[in-house]
């Protein structure tokens, strides 16, 4: 009757590696990092992620009076920095979800489990795929339903842009910039360790040191040994300046932004062809994505511009353009071409409709 604590305990298994629970963690924690990438605090990316929001905010969207100026400019700041939107549809506006979780079938979400902000605390609710616009760019085929940030894409870049940044942030923090050692009298170890300890921080001072060359019997330092040292670091051999740029560059490239369009040196036609490749390039193609989930979502066609209203065309070639097309109008109609072969002949030029 006493043997019951001689035998061994059970040995609860679980399932590792590729299991189910393993998935889950994984998409889980792709979705969280996705969502808080690195690099988002540097400049560079807040001033790419503001293009977004001013292009999305200046865009014409036409078929849906519910995707106002701040809609746009909340969706486009989420695209940029999360990869994905989520808004509730409501009856009169489109609530912005801070966190949500989805069911799918056949990798087609189904219904969402959204979490909506307030002030004395947020709210949950389940609703279907019908009522929940969601917009989501850089999909990935594994997980089509979340979407990717540019930062999450670019993550090896984005990673030595944060700690170039931060190592910087670093040396102008603690590193003695400015600062000079001169030779010392011999002191104390205790002493010598709180000048040591008094070396961090300390910007344009004259730092001390113990003098190391000194005569046998004591006398006093040669005058060579008093000649002051440096202790600047030197980072133009770490090519850090190289290295920061060219990860600034990446990044602004990952955002769709011309590195040039911030060079000091920049001139307007840069700056226009900066701004044409922004919209054309990036802004109009999510745009697209846009007015498709809308046009499903919210019932009728939705279309969304964002060339006009950035003025991303060249306004001289534009006006050629058209001068041609009316003359050449005009000598149609003087010459009493059917309307069938101009339609065809326009849409050879991409001027059908």
């Amino acid at each position: 009757m006493f043997n019951w604590f001689k035998r061994s305990p059970k040995v609860e298994k679980r399932s590792a590696g590729s299991g189910f629970t393993a998935e889950i963690m994984q998409a889980r924690e792709a979705y969280i990092s996705g969502r808080t990438g690195l690099a988002e605090l540097t400049a560079t990316a807040q001033s790419c992620v503001s293009m977004w929001e001013g292009g999305f905010t200046l865009a014409d969207v036409d078929g849906a009076d519910l995707l106002g100026p701040c809609e746009m400019a909340m969706l486009g700041r989420s695209l940029a920095l999360r990869g994905e939107s989520v808004w509730l549809i409501g009856e009169d506006r489109l609530i912005p979800c801070s966190d949500w979780d989805l069911r799918t079938r056949f990798a087609d979400p189904v219904a969402y489990r959204v979490s909506i902000p307030e002030a004395g605390g947020g709210t949950t609710q389940t609703v279907l795929a019908g009522e929940v616009l969601h917009v989501r760019i850089g999909a990935d085929p594994a997980a089509p339903w979340y979407g990717v940030s540019p930062l999450r894409r670019s993550r090896l870049t984005a990673g030595m842009l944060n700690s170039v940044e931060s190592a910087l942030g670093e040396v102008f923090e603690n590193a003695p910039l400015g600062s000079q050692i001169v030779p010392f009298p011999e002191t104390p170890d205790t002493d010598m360790e709180k000048v040591g300890r008094s070396f961090r921080g300390q910007r344009g001072r004259v730092l001390l040191r113990e003098s190391v060359t000194v005569s046998a019997a004591g006398g006093p330092a040669p005058q060579a040994d008093w000649k002051p040292a440096d202790v600047t670091p030197d980072l133009q051999r770490s090519m850090v300046k190289e290295t920061l740029d060219a990860s600034r560059d990446a990044i602004s490239t990952a955002f769709g932004v011309l590195p040039a369009l911030f060079s000091s040196q920049a001139q307007g036609p840069l700056v226009r062809e900066a701004q044409r490749h922004l919209a054309q390039w990036t802004l109009q193609p999510i745009a697209a994505l846009i007015a498709e989930e809308a046009t499903e979502k919210l019932g009728g066609t939705v279309k969304i511009d964002v060339q006009r209203p950035l003025h991303a065309f060249d306004a001289g070639g534009r006006a050629r353009a058209l001068l041609t097309v009316t003359q050449a109008l005009a000598m149609a109609k003087q010459g009493d071409v059917s309307p069938a072969d101009l339609a065809s002949a326009l849409e050879l030029v991409d001027w059908g409709d």
